[in-house]
């Protein structure tokens, strides 16, 4: 099984062959309204802005480490994967270079809703750095099942994705069910033998490419070079069913009380959002 590309898809189209179906999809230029299309580099960040930094793995990183650190990397010897900016807190002037964020395709989006701002529920808009050999620490699920969107501005990444219905093939960790216990680069079959009936898509995602991965979709991601990528995560009345329940389960580790708490919120945020969306008419 291949991953479906598109050059030119309406959104119509899209919402009902790939939104509402759940099935991934590559956008080849739907990147093309971005300024940062085609700009974001290694060395544009470095002239641009290097002293601007992040954290990975406890350690803290200038914009300009990170970019060389990704560029000596090799696969024996890679740098440490995913290093995250947050763009509005780290690099905000880069926003008006990712206009329109939605690309005219993910919408609507109720995550732009500010009350969502409050409980961390995963809508951050973020740059991804990656260099060669740099993979994601374990096969997953997005958490609050939200749909990923993840734009490619600057090398190569190998993708893997697993339809939807092989979820027993792959392992859920029991005590982190959005987690695989697989090593899906290198399996261990005597552990996982229903992995060998698994079906994994796997395709590379260039310059100016898109990916879409619906809500409970299990993937990782490989970074075949030195690597740059914008992600942002959507949630509306397709995906807010199983975002509740997610509320209900992550907030309940800390205790019942604010999960009971933050759930409500969570309520009333998604039944604005909803009546907003009904109000604009999409």
């Amino acid at each position: 099984m291949d991953i479906i590309r598109r050059d030119n898809i309406s959104y119509e189209e899209f919402m009902e062959e790939h939104y509402k179906p759940g099935i991934p999809l590559v956008f080849t230029n739907a990147a093309k309204v971005w300024k940062a299309n085609g700009l974001f580099s290694p060395d544009w960040f470095r002239e641009n802005y290097p002293d601007r930094k992040t954290d990975c793995r406890g350690v803290t990183y200038t914009m300009k480490q990170v970019m060389d650190m990704v560029e000596a990397a090799t696969e024996e010897n890679p740098a440490p994967y995913p290093i995250i900016f947050d763009i509005p807190a780290t690099i905000p002037e880069v926003l008006p270079l990712l206009d329109p964020l939605d690309l005219n395709y993910a919408s609507p989006n109720w995550l732009k809703n500010k009350m969502f701002s409050i409980g961390k529920w995963g809508g951050a808009t973020e740059m991804f750095v990656g260099g060669p050999g740099g993979k994601f620490p374990y096969m997953h699920i997005d958490y609050y099942h939200l749909n990923a969107w993840i734009t490619q501005l600057y090398g190569e990444k190998r993708f893997t994705v697993f339809p939807r219905g092989q979820e027993h093939m792959l392992y859920p960790r029991p005590d982190d069910p959005w987690r695989s216990e697989l090593n899906v680069f290198e399996p261990d079959y005597e552990k996982h033998p229903l992995f060998k009936d698994a079906t994994p898509i796997n395709f590379v995602v260039g310059p100016g490419e898109t990916l879409f991965i619906p809500f409970g979709t299990w993937h990782t991601a490989y970074s075949l070079t030195p690597t740059i990528s914008v992600a942002f995560d959507t949630l509306n009345s397709k995906n807010h069913k199983e975002f509740m329940k997610d509320v209900w389960t992550f907030k309940s580790r800390d205790s019942k009380l604010k999960a009971m708490a933050m759930y409500a919120y969570a309520a009333v945020a998604t039944q604005t959002s909803k009546i907003s969306e009904a109000l604009k008419g999409k």
